[in-house]
């Protein structure tokens, strides 16, 4: 990786290999004439793109892949669609304007045939330069000609253009191809296998993906399978070590099965991913395992200080009767500070906490939040 003009420039071991077999097949003058120029003219099309993307208010970054080149960019504020088309249309346009300078400035006619045929460096930049540039206008994803015309799309169909476009682009190219093979451009077929390959793998993309299932989940199953030791040890490792997907506090579970659940950890109570703890936390309240969730939860909080799981302490402490314990607990989770929702709900909703509700002190913490009743 390099920096150039401020982007940060991945160059895949795939344009390198490209280049390779772009020399290999021709084996001649023009096929290193053509290697350079689709190298320079691909890097100075990115850049097209980035320096764009970077007019708009956007960081962008350019990566250098097998037989394409990717600019990607984050924008920092709203962009216009018609912004959005320029910077579509901005890579072409440079590939484009520049490689016509180089064979003018070469006294070469890019319109003649005669005239750019005339040497293997013309032929090549001819090929790399408007050729290549005009094809990346085809209005077919996911070349940029395509992402013009989605992002038309995108006004009449706010937020539902891609899949329509999608299957446009493989009914257009599959028409493409079968066209260039009848007529004899089988020469093509690289091309046209490449734009294929894409497109569904842009349609696959389109496709919802379910949620990964949580560890309680799969040990569930696995008690379902009567492996009870499967089941420890996804919870023992769920418990004990961050996990990159945080697991949902909703979780379908009958008091039953949290039971069982529990019942396979080891004592004490593994710990170490703040999220599964408090899954843990709350399915020893709904246990009535109040005194256990009530400790396993504030160790939770000195590990991971955070709003939800003071509200556990609190309820558990207001369900074993100790009013005061629960409101500190409370006073806790609000000067965490990382949930006032949660801790909004739990003192509007919670049923431990009936009697303590409408202490005074409760009420100027229920107050303090910004979220409302």
């Amino acid at each position: 990786m390099f920096r150039l003009f401020g982007f940060d420039v991945r160059v895949q071991s795939g344009f390198v290999v490209f280049m390779v077999l772009i020399v290999a097949l021709y084996g001649s003058e023009f096929g290193w004439w053509l290697a350079g120029a689709i190298a320079v003219l691909t890097l100075l099309h990115e850049l097209g793109h980035a320096f764009a993307a970077r007019s708009a208010g956007a960081d962008a970054e350019i990566s250098l892949g097998f037989l394409a080149g990717y600019a990607s960019y984050r924008p920092t504020r709203p962009i216009s669609r018609a912004r959005q088309a320029w910077i579509s249309f901005a890579g072409p346009f440079v590939h484009i304007s520049v490689s016509v300078a180089v064979l003018l400035a070469m006294g070469v006619n890019p319109l003649s045939r005669d005239s750019f045929d005339d040497s293997p460096a013309s032929f090549a930049i001819w090929w790399a330069g408007p050729a290549i540039g005009l094809m990346n206008l085809i209005p077919v994803l996911p070349l940029d000609g395509g992402h013009i015309v989605n992002t038309a799309l995108d006004r009449v169909l706010p937020g539902r253009a891609d899949k329509p476009m999608i299957y446009f682009s493989i009914a257009a190219t599959a028409g493409g191809a079968i066209w260039m093979f009848l007529n004899g451009y089988q020469g093509f077929g690289i091309f046209i296998a490449f734009l294929i390959i894409a497109q569904l793998q842009l349609l696959n993309a389109t496709k919802p993906r379910p949620s990964p299932a949580s560890p309680w989940e799969l040990a569930g199953r696995a008690l379902d399978a009567d492996k009870p030791a499967k089941a420890r040890r996804l919870l023992t490792a769920a418990l004990s070590h961050p996990q990159p997907i945080p697991p949902t506090s909703n979780l379908s579970m009958t008091p039953a099965r949290a039971n069982e659940l529990i019942d396979l950890l080891p004592d004490p109570y593994p710990h170490g991913d703040a999220g599964n703890e408090y899954v843990l936390a709350n399915l020893l309240m709904m246990t009535g395992r109040f005194d256990a969730a009530a400790h396993y939860a504030a160790g939770s909080f000195d590990r991971h200080p955070n709003t939800l799981s003071a509200t556990i302490v609190a309820r558990a402490a207001a369900a074993l009767g100790d009013h005061s314990t629960a409101i500190g607990w409370l006073r806790s989770g609000a000067d965490a500070g990382t949930s006032d929702s949660g801790l909004a709900m739990t003192i509007d909703r919670a049923p431990e906490l009936t009697g303590v509700r409408h202490h005074p002190d409760v009420i100027a913490i229920r107050r303090s939040l910004a979220t409302p009743g």
